[in-house]
């Protein structure tokens, strides 16, 4: 099931390279580079603060093709985490005083080892916070997911839901046919096991991503009206909203190309780049592991293949908690994504 890490490497970078040079002839000299920005704001080198974290790609496979994937996960890749990289993640977890186990693909959820992955995490560390990150169509649809929902529930998983929009029309357009109506199902379904619901200690969460190439809106603001709209439309409730900003990397990188919008999305985010926003950067405190088992500094670093810096451990197999605590962050022009505005990063808006 699993194929060269690295055989979308060189049209990635080739994409980059053509993108960067397209806004370096249109604008003189260009974006400054995300480490000059750093230094001018006295905030350079980046250096990890810990790992309290550890987030688990298991996998690029996906049901569905959403136009801000920043993974370019679909239905038909095909690297899958194997059980033996899933077993040194839990070797891991049993040594190191990580305090989450983030959970993401692609859709996990596909993963033929995501049952047993969780069994054994839950197992070793029974007060780990785990986190899934799913796209809720599959939790209902089809048949062979059926048995999931129950087991989340049985593990006392939090789960990490998409959602970018409140209204079919909007939802449908940025992830496909039909994936709003499945959404909203699911969701009924996971408040009717006790997610989301007061009281209930099960957290969802759900997810906006902009509809383009622009920075989400307050996620305070966002999640009242979330809430509003969907009790009022649907009668469903969630714990809390995330906003996250869209990164040009992979998939979304493509469609600004292809747009022509890369220069400007770029100088958006660039220009809203917020000195506030860089203590509290996930980057900081997680460690990113790969479907091979490779280690990145965020999620992010991974889809664009810029490994933790040659200091320190490169894969799971090799952790050492001492060589990767205090390690210099590998840093791109893609950093600016999360620096923009009020901040970005897998747990929503950072300010």
């Amino acid at each position: 099931m699993k194929e060269d890490s690295t055989s979308c490497r060189p049209c990635t970078d080739e994409l980059q390279e053509t993108a960067a040079t397209s806004c370096s002839d249109r604008g003189g000299e260009g974006i400054a580079p995300f480490a000059t920005t750093l230094a001018d704001h006295g905030l350079a080198p980046l250096h990890a603060t810990g790992i309290d974290i550890l987030q688990v790609n298991t996998g690029y496979r996906c049901n569905l093709r959403c136009t801000h994937c920043h993974v370019d996960a679909r239905p038909d890749r095909t690297e899958m985490m194997s059980r033996d990289t899933m077993a040194q993640c839990i070797e891991v977890l049993k040594s190191n005083p990580v305090r989450t186990l983030d959970i993401t693909g692609g859709a996990p959820e596909m993963n033929p080892d995501f049952r047993w992955f969780l069994q054994e995490a839950r197992a070793a560390r029974p007060d780990l916070e785990i986190l899934v990150r799913s796209n809720l169509t599959l939790l209902v649809r089809p048949e062979t997911y059926a048995d999931i929902p129950d087991l989340l529930r049985e593990l006392r998983v939090n789960l990490i839901a998409s959602l970018p929009c409140y209204t079919k029309d909007n939802v449908d357009r940025q992830r496909g046919n039909d994936v709003f109506e499945r959404s909203i199902e699911a969701l009924r379904m996971l408040n009717g096991i006790g997610y989301g619901v007061e009281g209930s200690p099960l957290e969802l969460n759900l997810v906006y991503n902009p509809g383009g190439p622009y920075l989400p809106g307050c996620q305070h603001q966002l999640e009242a009206d979330y809430r509003k709209q969907l009790m009022e439309q649907f009668g469903i409730s969630f714990t809390r909203l995330y906003t996250i900003t869209n990164m040009p990397v992979s998939r979304f990188l493509q469609s600004l190309v292809d747009s022509g919008q890369y220069c400007t999305y770029m100088e958006l985010l660039a220009t809203s780049f917020n000195p506030a926003a860089v203590g509290a950067l996930m980057c900081l405190n997680t460690i990113s592991v790969r479907w091979d088992g490779k280690l990145y500094d965020c999620d992010f670093n991974q889809m664009l293949d810029i490994p933790v810096d040659t200091s320190a451990p490169q894969t799971i197999g090799e952790f050492d908690r001492a060589r990767l605590v205090g390690r210099r962050i590998s840093i791109g022009q893609h950093c600016y994504g999360c620096t923009a505005g009020a901040g970005s990063s897998c747990q929503g808006s950072l300010l």
